[in-house]
C-alpha cells in the first residue's frame, strides 16, 4: 500500500553497443527512460540523439491499411520471410496491396449505394406511365422530377392564377408527395422559382430511362452485378490476408520493435563515441535487469536510490492491494502523489466506500448498484464499475442498520425481533432521530479531518520538512488547536469534563500564537537563512489574514461533512414521496410506481452521491496532506510515441 520503490540506472558504453542496451530495456517491462542530460551538472560536449525514427512511417502505413480493411493482426508470428528481407520495403508493399483492395472495395460500394438510391428515387414515380425518356426530350416544354412537401400542396391553391404552376403526384407519404410538374420554355424561370419557394426537392432523374418500372429492372440487375463483384474482391481480401498473415504480423512485430528502440534512443546522449542512457527500474528488478546488462561487452552503468534524486522527480507507479486498486482511479484524477508523498489510496478506499454506504442506505438498491458496477466492468471494462461493487455492498450494509429495502422501512422488522432487538438500529424518519444523524456526520467529519493532519504530520516528516509538521495549519499546531476545539465542543454539548476548561483554553491560545508565527518558525525550523520577516507590520497584517482564513477552513471543512447526515435524510424523504404517489395507485399501478421511483432515486441519488462524497475526499481531506504533483511511471513501451495498434 504505497508507491513503488525505484533507482535510478545510468548505462554508458560504445555507441555500436546502444541498440544492444536498449533492446534490453525495451524487454524489461518496468524500465521508464528519462532525460539523460538531466542527471548530470556538467553537459558540455553532449549531444542529445533526437534522430527521426525511420520504422514509425511504414509501421503506421500498416496497421492502418490492416485497420482500413477491417481486419487485425494478433497472436504470435512465424518468419516466414528472409532474414535479409527488408522489413520497411515489406510492409510498404503490403500496405499498398491492402490499400489497392480498400479502395476497389470503397468503389464498388458507392456504386452499390448510387444504383440503391436511383432504384429508391424512380421508385416514387412508378404508375406514371409515361416514357421519362420522350418527357426530357421535349424541345420546348422543360419537366421537373422531385418532392413536394404535403403542406406545400395547400399553398398552391395560391397560384391558381397561373395555369402553369400545377404539380401531378405519382406517390405520397405522410411527409412528401413524389411527382412531376411542367414549364414552357418562356416561363421556365419563374415556374421554378415559385416551386422553390414552396420547398420542392427536384431529383435528377437519367435520360437514357423509359418507364420507371423498366429502369428499375435495369438498375436491379446491375446491382446484383455489383454485389456479386464485391464478393469476389471479398474473397480475394480474405485470401491474400490470410497468405500474408504471418508475414504481415512477424513485420508488424519487427517493425514495432525497431520503432521502440528507436523511440527510446532519442532519450539518450552521445559524447563522442560514447552513449549515455538513463532511466527508472524498480528496485525488486534491479537484479536481473543488471544480470543483461553484463552480458553486454564495454557497458558500465552506476544505480542510486530515488530518496537521494528527488530533484529528478522520480516516477511514481503505485501498489495497492485488489481490494483497494481500484480507488487508484479517484487518485489519478486529483493528480498521483510525488514519491516521497503518502499514498492516499488506501484512505480514499475505505473512507469513500463507508461514506457512499452511509449516504445511500438501502439494501435491495445497494445490492442492485454493485450488480450494475459488476456489470459495467464485465461488459465495458469502465474503472468506476469496479469501485461502484463495493459502494453498493456498503450501501447494503448500511441498509440493514437503517432498515430500508427498496424504500420498504418496516420489510426487515420480523429479522430484527428473531436477533433481540425490539426496533431496526436507527429509524431515519423518527423525530428525535435528526439531531443524532446530523452530530453523527459532523462527528465523522472532525474525525475524518484529524486523520488527515496526522497524515500530513507523517508525511512531513517522511519529506523532512520538520518545521510544516510542527507549525503548519495541517501540522501538530493546527492539530492541538483543532483537537482542542473539538474536545470543547464535546464537553459542552454532552456534559462532560474530561480536560479542565482552562487546559483548553491554554492549548487554543498557544496553538494560535503558534499559528499566528508559522511562516517563521517553520524557516527557522528547516534552517532557512531567511526565516526572519523583512516588513514586520506587513508580516503582522498577513498573518493575521492567514489565521483569519485557517481557523475558517477548519470550520468549513467540519460542516460540509453535514452533508453525509442530510444525504441520509434526503433517501428516506425522496422514498416517502415515491411510495405517497404510489398509494395514489392500486395494484399493477401502485408496484409500477415503486419500480419506477426506485429506478429514478437510485440513478439521480447514486450520481449525487457519488460526487458529494468525491468532493468531500478532494476538498475536506486530500486538501490537508497531499498535493498529487507526481508524474507516472511509464515502461519504455508506454513511454514511447507509436502508431496505434487497432
Amino acid at each position: 500500500m504505497s508507491v513503488v520503490k525505484v533507482c535510478a540506472v545510468s548505462m554508458i558504453g560504445k555507441m555500436t553497443v546502444l541498440d544492444q542496451v536498449v533492446s534490453v530495456c525495451e524487454a524489461l517491462a518496468d524500465f521508464h527512460p528519462d532525460n539523460a542530460l538531466s542527471f548530470f551538472s556538467d553537459t558540455k560536449g553532449f549531444v542529445t540523439l533526437n534522430e527521426p525514427n525511420p520504422y514509425a512511417p511504414a509501421l503506421q502505413r500498416l496497421r492502418e491499411a490492416v485497420s482500413l480493411a477491417g481486419k487485425t493482426l494478433s497472436g504470435s508470428a512465424v518468419r516466414q520471410l528472409p532474414e535479409d528481407a527488408d522489413l520497411m520495403e515489406y510492409a510498404n508493399r503490403y500496405a499498398n496491396a491492402m490499400m489497392d483492395f480498400r479502395s476497389r472495395q470503397q468503389a464498388l460500394l458507392q456504386e452499390k449505394e448510387a444504383i440503391a438510391r436511383s432504384v429508391e428515387e424512380l421508385d416514387h414515380f412508378v404508375g406514371l406511365n409515361v416514357d421519362i425518356n420522350e418527357m426530357l426530350q421535349c424541345r420546348y416544354i422543360k419537366v421537373r422530377f422531385g418532392r413536394l412537401p404535403r403542406e406545400s400542396l395547400e399553398k398552391m391553391k395560391a397560384y391558381n392564377d397561373n395555369p402553369y404552376v400545377l404539380f401531378f403526384p405519382a406517390t405520397s407519404t405522410q411527409e412528401f408527395s413524389w411527382g412531376v410538374y411542367f414549364a414552357p420554355l418562356e416561363n421556365v424561370a419563374e415556374v421554378d422559382r415559385i416551386f422553390s419557394s414552396l420547398y420542392f426537392e427536384r431529383i435528377r432523374l437519367p435520360a437514357s430511362v423509359e418507364t420507371p418500372e423498366h429502369a428499375i429492372e435495369e438498375l436491379k440487375v446491375q446491382q446484383a452485378e455489383a454485389e456479386a463483384k464485391l464478393a469476389a474482391l471479398n474473397d480475394e481480401i480474405e485470401a491474400y490476408f490470410t497468405a500474408e498473415y504471418q508475414n504481415s504480423l512477424c513485420a508488424e512485430k519487427e517493425l514495432e520493435r525497431l520503432s521502440l528502440i528507436a523511440e527510446t534512443k532519442k532519450y539518450a546522449a552521445q559524447y563522442g563515441d560514447n552513449f549515455v542512457l538513463t532511466g527508472w527500474v524498480p528496485e525488486s528488478e534491479t537484479k536481473e535487469f543488471f544480470a543483461q546488462l553484463d552480458a553486454i561487452p564495454s557497458v558500465e552503468y552506476t544505480t542510486e536510490k530515488a530518496e537521494g534524486l528527488l530533484r529528478n522527480s522520480p516516477p511514481v507507479k503505485l501498489k495497492n492491494p485488489k481490494l483497494f486498486k481500484p480507488f487508484e482511479f479517484f487518485v489519478n484524477l486529483y493528480g498521483l502523489p510525488s514519491y516521497n508523498e503518502v499514498d492516499p489510496t488506501p484512505l480514499v478506499a475505505l473512507t469513500y466506500t463507508v461514506l457512499f454506504g452511509i449516504m445511500f442506505g438501502d439494501v435491495g438498491q445497494g445490492l442492485v448498484l454493485s450488480l450494475v458496477g459488476w456489470l459495467m466492468w464485465r461488459l465495458k471494462k469502465m474503472q468506476l464499475g469496479r469501485i461502484l461493487i463495493p459502494c453498493g455492498i456498503s450501501a447494503a450494509v448500511f441498509g440493514l442498520v437503517f432498515g430500508s429495502v427498496f424504500g420498504f422501512e418496516h420489510v426487515l422488522d420480523p429479522m430484527y425481533r428473531a436477533l433481540g432487538f425490539a426496533e431496526k438500529p436507527v429509524e431515519v424518519t423518527a423525530s428525535g432521530t435528526m439531531n443524532t444523524i446530523i452530530f453523527s456526520a459532523v462527528g465523522i467529519g472532525c474525525a475524518l479531518v484529524i486523520t488527515a493532519m496526522l497524515i500530513n504530520i507523517y508525511s512531513c516528516v517522511k519529506q523532512k520538512n520538520i518545521g510544516s509538521a510542527l507549525f503548519g495549519a495541517n501540522g501538530a499546531a493546527g492539530l492541538v488547536f483543532y483537537g482542542s476545539v473539538v474536545l470543547f465542543a464535546v464537553q459542552m454539548l454532552m456534559g462532560l469534563s474530561l480536560v479542565p476548561g482552562t487546559v483548553l483554553v491554554v492549548l487554543l491560545c498557544v496553538s494560535l500564537l503558534l499559528l499566528f508565527l508559522s511562516e517563521p518558525l517553520v524557516r527557522l525550523v528547516n534552517r532557512e537563512p531567511d526565516w526572519m520577516p523583512e516588513k514586520p507590520v506587513e508580516f503582522l497584517m498577513q498573518s493575521f489574514f492567514e489565521l483569519f482564513e485557517t481557523v475558517l477552513s477548519y470550520v468549513t471543512n467540519t460542516m460540509s461533512f453535514l452533508r453525509v447526515g442530510a444525504f441520509v435524510l434526503v433517501h428516506a424523504g425522496m422514498m416517502m414521496v415515491v411510495f405517497t404517489l404510489a398509494e395514489m395507485s392500486s395494484g399493477v399501478g401502485y408496484l409500477l410506481v415503486v419500480v419506477i421511483g426506485n429506478i429514478v432515486v437510485m440513478g439521480m441519488e447514486g450520481l449525487l452521491v457519488g460526487i458529494q462524497v468525491l468532493r468531500l475526499e478532494f476538498y475536506e481531506i486530500f486538501s490537508r496532506f497531499f498535493k498529487g504533483d507526481g508524474r507516472p511511471f511509464r515502461a519504455a513501451r508506454e513511454a514511447a510515441v507509436l502508431p496505434e495498434n487497432k
